[in-house]
């Protein structure tokens, strides 16, 4: 009695090993399994994005690099390019008389053209802001230039800013005010295109519509009942309410204006370099002229240049963000 349970007990201790053995087998099994999905997915997804990393490669990351090489060398686009280093960046700020007026007056339409559009925006966004019978109407009549081809919208401007039969002198001539020499002007170029900027206001306008109708009705009420007028109403509870929206678009207008080259090529005038900014004399010098052969080396390095100064003056308009926007702490 006592031999047949020793040789029990000894079968089932030699079975029990087997059947840890077996577990363990099948957990390394289904490990493998789950490591063999897991790398079937990863080539799956890697698959799906594959277009978008070749397009990326081949459209912007390659693009990049091969300027930052072209930068540093002197071509003209047909012959092979020389590598010639730092002398272009060098006789930029030091020997190009016309890099900073370009770089003035780059810096003069940002000035200019930012605030007044930001504030004109604000402004007609603050008056359709309202329930009013055929105020949808309103609405599509100021947002309808920003949908217009530039192209044409700035050759009709330079047909109304004509000193000789242009709608603008018509009109101070019918008001017997002074008329100006508008494009042609040295002190009235610049305005003259700031003032064609105003023109598109309609998108930066409907964005600022949208934020004022998001605001909170309570916090309005609130703010009327503890006896805040319509103004003070405005600066101490709306305008900060809808500060993210106006950091938004400082950022996109600062970065438009940096680049502005449509409205400067086409409303082109002899006033100097009062209305060359930078883009126009980038492609200027890149695309060559009657009297001037392309230099694209040159005109890529002024490129790195302008791209350095949008990243620092975003970096530095993001840093000052914090004085100024508001930001809801209640959300985590």
């Amino acid at each position: 009695m006592n031999l047949e349970m020793s040789v029990s007990e000894s079968d089932v201790a030699t079975k029990q090993p087997d059947k840890n053995l077996s577990w363990e087998q099948g957990n390394r099994k289904s490990a493998m399994r789950r490591k063999r999905w897991n790398r079937r997915e990863a080539l799956i997804g890697y698959l799906f994005i594959l277009p978008s990393i070749i397009g990326f490669t081949v459209f912007v990351l390659y693009p990049m690099v091969m300027s930052v090489y072209y930068s540093l060398t002197k071509w003209d686009g047909v012959a092979d390019p020389v590598f010639v280093g730092l002398q272009n960046f060098v006789y930029m700020f030091t020997k190009d008389p016309s890099f900073v007026p370009t770089l003035k007056a780059t810096a003069l339409f940002a000035l200019l053209s930012v605030p007044s559009s930001l504030i004109v925006g604000l402004l007609l966004a603050v008056l359709l802001n309202r329930n009013l019978p055929g105020i949808k109407l309103f609405r599509t009549a100021l947002y309808l230039p920003a949908v217009l081809p530039s192209v044409a919208t700035l050759t009709l401007w330079k047909f109304i800013y004509n000193p000789q039969y242009g709608l603008a002198n018509e009109a101070l001539d019918f008001l017997h005010l002074p008329t100006s020499s508008w494009l042609s002007s040295y002190t009235m170029a610049m305005p003259s295109i700031v003032i064609v900027g105003l023109w598109g206001i309609g998108s930066t306008m409907i964005i600022f519509l949208a934020g004022l109708q998001a605001v909170p009705k309570e916090i309005q009420e609130a703010a009327q009942i503890d006896g805040a007028g319509p103004i003070r109403l405005f600066l101490h509870t709306t305008l900060p309410m809808i500060s993210p929206i106006i950091f938004l678009q400082l950022v996109l207008q600062i970065i438009g204006a940096l680049q502005a080259f449509n409205q400067f090529n086409i409303l082109s005038s002899p006033a100097g370099f009062t209305t060359e900014v930078l883009m126009v004399h980038i492609y200027h010098i890149g695309f060559g002229s009657v009297s001037q052969f392309p230099q694209l080396g040159y005109a890529t390095a002024q490129v790195w240049v302008l791209f350095i100064i949008i990243m620092v003056v975003t970096i530095f308009t993001f840093r000052l963000s914090s004085m100024w926007v508001y930001e809801d702490s209640s959300i985590d």
